[in-house]
């Protein structure tokens, strides 16, 4: 593939052992795959010079931007995701909050408000909204810091308000309230296990905290309203600890900010101040930060590997298939065929479709399943052991979820285990691996529905 008569594209074959065919693997910007990632890392790169701008402009000097950025690379682990998956939402939306900040930093240090910096606030605010159901309720904190404030200083926010108000209109995201309201009292339902169960919606784990201290980010901190906020968030949902852990950092360019450390001396001294700390702050964010440059790995899944080309194989394209929402998107991606769900589960729509696809591992009868699934127009089921029986920790299995949301069937033998002894005579087993194993629907019972 070519633009312009120069080269975006280079493939080769790779050839592997055990016996296993050869797979091409490509590099270039003109690989959709690698185009996509590349564009991530880009926006996330510059990212990181937003932030040396941002620690310069709050603190008045460019040292400040540095030690900003140096307490980034030292914390790097605990403030992006990107480099484990770089499609995240949250990667394409993050960096345009940061501009946000930095613009909504320049309007409330002026007096008279600029159109086009209200304009460039709005731009960033849609563009920040967009990508990431999450956002509306990071503005929502960063809106009522800003009203405690100064009731003048939040006109210019009027329109970030409204614009988050029409967003979370136009897409419902009861859930977001539902997943605080699981975290602060006994409330639980199907949906909230569903996010509460997995790893990064735990309460923020102590090494984490730890590992601030260690780094010297919370002893230095003069914590603002917008970082109590993000603090009480990620303690409740850990995930959220990637916006709080970039705002230490920012908060940290303050001990090169005049007005506050004046009283240290003169510029020199506050300098010698500055590489002190900075020096304790290395002890053990180098370390941190060549632990995250040793990570070496590479990925291998040939049990899924084995069901995507079993479906290409062997199924019809117009063939339509229901599962968990990962291996969903895999084969949505890998074959092309049409899926009934996916990991987009903030959608109220989806998820009410995740939920008659999920009763599967739930306790109900085979025969009211089946219905759920024809009801959805499904053709293949994938049914996975380890969704079946993985446990994270007491009652987050998923039959152990379904006995929340299902008190009738509570406590009987979940229908998954079943269907993995024999499928029979609700439906016929096509495909089974080690973990995988694909049930059709028979089509008779799809036109009886």
């Amino acid at each position: 593939m070519d633009f312009f008569g120069i080269p975006t594209k280079a493939c080769w074959n790779v050839n592997r052992a055990d016996g296993l065919s050869p797979v091409e693997s490509c590099e270039g910007m003109g690989d959709a795959a690698y185009f996509y990632v590349s564009c991530v890392f880009l926006l996330n790169g510059v990212m990181m010079s937003l932030f040396l701008l941002y620690g310069t402009y709050l603190s008045g000097s460019r040292l400040g931007g540095v030690v900003t950025v140096l307490c980034l690379f030292f914390n790097h682990g605990e403030s992006t995701r990107v480099m484990w998956t770089p499609p995240l939402r949250e990667s394409f939306s993050y960096p345009f909050f940061v501009l946000q900040m930095l613009l909504l930093t320049r309007i409330l240090r002026r007096s008279n408000h600029e159109r086009r910096s209200l304009v460039a606030l709005g731009a960033c605010n849609v563009l920040f909204l967009l990508p990431w159901p999450f956002a509306q309720f990071v503005l929502l904190t960063q809106w009522h810091s800003a009203t405690y404030n100064r009731w003048d200083a939040t006109v210019p926010l009027i329109p970030e308000r409204l614009t988050s108000l029409c967003v979370s209109l136009y897409f419902p995201q009861a859930h977001i309230g539902n997943l605080i309201r699981s975290k602060l009292t006994n409330y639980k339902d199907f949906h909230t296990l569903m996010y509460t169960c997995a790893a990064e919606f735990d309460f923020m784990e102590l090494e984490t905290l730890l590992g601030y201290v260690k780094t010297s980010i919370i002893p230095m901190v003069y914590h603002s309203l917008q970082l109590v906020a993000f603090a009480v968030l990620a303690i409740l949902v850990m995930r959220i600890k990637l916006f709080l852990a970039p705002l230490m950092c920012l908060m940290a360019s303050l001990i090169c900010f005049r007005q506050l450390f004046g009283w240290i001396g003169e510029h020199f001294k506050r300098h010698i101040t500055v590489f002190g700390i900075l020096s304790i702050m290395a002890i053990q964010g180098v370390a941190n930060f060549q632990s995250q440059r040793g990570i070496v790995g590479d990925f291998s899944n040939l049990p899924q590997e084995q069901l995507l080309e079993w479906i290409n194989a062997n199924t019809m394209p117009n063939a339509v298939f229901a599962g968990s929402m990962p291996t969903m998107a895999s084969v949505k991606l890998s074959t092309g065929r049409a899926v009934v769900n996916h990991p987009h589960y903030e959608d109220t729509w989806q998820k009410e479709r995740t939920n008659l696809v999920y009763t599967m591992y739930s306790c109900k009868l085979a025969k009211e399943v089946k219905r759920n699934l024809m009801q959805l127009q499904a053709d293949y089921l994938i049914l996975e052991d380890s969704w079946c029986n993985r446990r994270s920790r007491p009652g987050c299995s998923m039959p152990e979820i379904w006995d929340v949301e299902d008190q009738e069937n509570r406590g009987k033998l979940p229908l998954c285990t079943l269907l993995s002894i024999d499928s029979q005579p609700h439906f016929t087993t096509m495909f089974e691996n080690k973990f995988y194993k694909v049930l059709k629907i028979p089509i008779a019972a799809k036109y009886d529905l």
